[in-house]
């Protein structure tokens, strides 16, 4: 239990041992944007040994002035185009990845992450 983590302002824990035995729930389902940062851009690319206009080509999306990883519709759900029986960027995922499932959406609709997330305690 010592490697639960907690946020202030948050009613509930997250245990990210779970995360070995989901099926990426955080990483699939309704169609959302993935915001990546220029440096994240460059860490990802250099991650895959590819260079950031590549990757900004191929695996990500302009909305507006920003980029979002791109989307594959599986089985009727969207999925980032990074998951594959796991993260493939895990080390270098985005800061949206890595707050996950501390988000300012979920501090009022705990009982969302509560089913999207197995790693979820409620503390209340």
């Amino acid at each position: 239990m010592s490697d639960l983590i907690t946020k202030e302002g948050f009613d509930f824990a997250f245990d990210p041992g779970m995360c070995a035995s989901c099926e990426g729930n955080c990483c699939r389902g309704e169609s959302g944007y993935i915001w990546v940062t220029k440096s994240e851009i460059e860490q990802i690319a250099r991650f895959l040994g590819i260079t950031s206009q590549h990757l900004i080509q191929n695996y990500l999306k302009k909305v507006g002035y920003r980029y979002t990883i791109k989307e594959i519709k599986r089985e009727g759900e969207y999925f980032c185009l990074f998951f594959d029986k796991g993260c493939q960027i895990y080390p270098v995922r985005p800061a949206q990845c890595r707050s996950y499932p501390f988000w300012d959406h979920f501090k009022n609709n705990k009982e969302e992450v509560c089913k999207e997330c197995k790693g979820i305690l409620p503390l209340s």
